[in-house]
């Protein structure tokens, strides 16, 4: 995963498109349908930092991918160079709500790409789940956004299917986000991660610490997703 990474530096365009291939991309254009932007969640699972292949196939949206700012600015740019290429536009979390709402204003809809298993610092973690069998806490910005902004909402399901080939299918989440009850599409996002992880662990990022408040006093006044 490590050296895919590394490759997504100098990968062309036709060789990504045939190392990393969406299933259903008529399913998105589908949603672009809608007229409503797209919220794509995913987890640090296979080759996750491909999704800017997404860009290649005609979409009518683009792709925006949000990412945390990198204290040291040579890993900072070359994240930036790495994801931003073949059209994507990288936000950073911190203007993530800013730039949606400009964007809407605009009357300019987008794929909105956000890694939802990040592990928030202990003094922001307000919410818990249950994830893999322990309790840990979990940004829920996707789920809030979605439904704040009426946006639609995917999980992006990426199955390894040889050395350095992969195939990305968008599996449902919602099309009414406003309307789902509160805390669901996290816990359908979690379901979903669970489940390819429990398939296949061999191919989820293991090292990003996702469990590493495990042993933390859980707040009084945290809110928890069963």
């Amino acid at each position: 995963m490590f050296l895919e990474m590394i490759k997504s530096i100098s990968i062309s365009e036709k060789e990504i498109e045939k190392r990393f291939t969406f299933t259903n991309v008529e399913y998105l254009r589908k949603l672009e349908s809608l007229d409503k932007s797209l919220v794509v969640m995913l987890g640090h699972y296979a080759s996750y930092e491909w999704i800017n292949a997404l860009q290649l196939y005609g979409l009518k949206y683009r792709t925006y991918g949000i990412y945390k700012k990198i204290k040291n600015k040579q890993f900072d740019d070359l994240a930036k160079r790495i994801r931003g290429r073949f059209g994507g536009t990288l936000i950073t979390t911190n203007k993530t709500t800013e730039v949606i709402l400009k964007n809407r204003e605009k009357g300019i809809l987008g794929n909105y790409a956000m890694i939802a298993d990040q592990s928030p610092k202990l003094s922001r973690a307000r919410t818990w789940v249950n994830f893999m069998g322990i309790k840990v806490p979990v940004f829920e910005g996707s789920d809030r956004l979605a439904r704040k902004m009426d946006m639609a909402v995917v999980y992006l399901h990426v199955e390894k299917v040889g050395r350095g080939y992969y195939q990305a299918t968008l599996k449902p989440i919602t099309e009414d986000a406003p309307n789902e009850p509160k805390h669901a599409i996290t816990r359908k996002f979690v379901e979903y991660l669970e489940e390819q992880i429990y398939n296949k662990p061999e191919y989820y990022l293991w090292t990003h610490k996702r469990w590493k408040h495990r042993n933390e006093s859980i707040p009084k006044n945290a809110e928890i997703i069963n």
